[in-house]
């Protein structure tokens, strides 16, 4: 299955709730991570909750679903298990 914005968002949709590691390329070989969790989807961006145990100075992220498609930033989501074949093929193109 080929990764869509619409196919993204709807796989966010179901997975609203859950852990989520966000990988965000800063340029130069630099990169941020992010841990929380995905607590609202919107028809354009997602938004993640950052965990308090977190040394950043903010609460929570958000992102658009585009840059989940172009690989600008990378997902993953550790807690999430037993998805079907597709469902798989599917998280392997948004991580």
């Amino acid at each position: 299955m080929t990764a869509t914005i619409n196919n993204i968002k709807d796989r966010f949709n179901e997975l609203v709730g859950e852990d989520i590691v966000v990988t965000v390329e800063m340029g130069r070989s630099k990169t941020v991570t992010h841990e929380g969790v995905l607590t609202e989807t919107y028809p354009a961006i997602f938004v993640v909750e950052l965990d308090e145990r977190s040394q950043e100075s903010y609460e929570r992220v958000s992102y658009n679903y585009t840059d989940v498609l172009t690989d600008t930033i990378q997902i993953d989501f550790p807690n999430v298990e037993n998805v079907d074949e597709e469902e798989t093929e599917l998280l392997q193109e948004v991580e």
